[in-house]
């Protein structure tokens, strides 16, 4: 889906913003980092027990923990993840689509067990993009199991890099050209059908557009029909920052941030 959204473990750098009819929003738009927060929803949940990793994202994953690729269905953005246990409180899992390495990731435990760190890079076209997310414990890891497990809530972000940051739109009357700098697009009409949202040259579900203000867009994604994704946009009457609020429906929260026009 869109660019920067912080889901499961991985907590890859997800989710776009939208885009606006005026061509004085035309133009790239970088994330600021320190200004993303999550609300509502439910956290991350993980198992890692007996050698067998499990996460609750939509739909759930369930394989070995032995650093191989298992193959995986119903996801977007990938079809097999390689889990790594590197100690008792990190652990490392890989995505790939058809065999290309599309994301990296580590979630290491405090000492404490009270908070985690994120930490992903992702390739495209060359270009590295790297994240940092913290996390906070609220709920107990199983007897026995790897500290990494039990329930996690985001708590910031602390620091992104790289293309994924940025998202550029094109906008010509209601046509909107949208490109992201971790792969994401698509092109579409503001209150029109839903189109194909293209995710590295494949399609990733559907998007549909519409304006809700003066300076406001809603975009809503779909996958297989069903919608789970809202990306509402905003701009500032100077033009030169944007809010946007992004609401899983899987999930039930709601992610906001803020970007500036470079």
């Amino acid at each position: 889906m869109k660019k920067l959204i912080i889901a499961s473990f991985a907590l890859a750098l997800l989710v776009p913003a939208c885009v606006f009819a005026q061509d004085a929003f035309n133009g790239t738009w970088k994330t600021d980092a320190s200004s993303m927060h999550e609300t509502g929803g439910k956290p991350v949940i993980m198992t890692l027990k007996d050698g067998m990793f499990t996460d609750n994202t939509t739909p759930p994953i369930s394989i070995k923990a032995d650093g191989e690729d298992h193959t995986v269905s119903g996801h977007p953005n990938f079809d097999s993840i390689a889990v790594k246990v590197i100690d008792d409180h990190t652990v490392q899992r890989t995505t790939r689509m058809d065999g290309k390495t599309l994301a990296t990731s580590t979630f290491t435990v405090a000492a404490d067990g009270t908070t985690a760190t994120a930490m992903s890079t992702s390739n495209r076209d060359g270009s590295e993009s790297t994240s940092k997310a913290m996390f906070h414990r609220v709920g107990k890891a199983p007897a026995g199991s790897n500290s990494v497990a039990g329930s996690w809530r985001f708590d910031h972000l602390a620091d992104v890099s790289g293309p994924a940051r940025t998202d550029t739109y094109k906008v010509d009357g209601n046509k909107v050209d949208y490109n992201s700098g971790n792969g994401g697009s698509y092109a579409g009409v503001i209150g029109g059908k839903a189109v194909p949202f293209m995710q590295n040259g494949k399609q990733s579900g559907t998007v549909s557009v519409k304006r809700i203000g003066k300076n406001a867009l809603r975009e809503t994604y779909f996958m297989d029909g069903k919608p789970r994704l809202t990306s509402t946009m905003t701009i500032s009457a100077d033009g030169k920052s944007m809010k946007t609020a992004n609401h899983s429906m899987d999930s039930g929260s709601t992610q906001t941030w803020n970007s500036t026009k470079e």
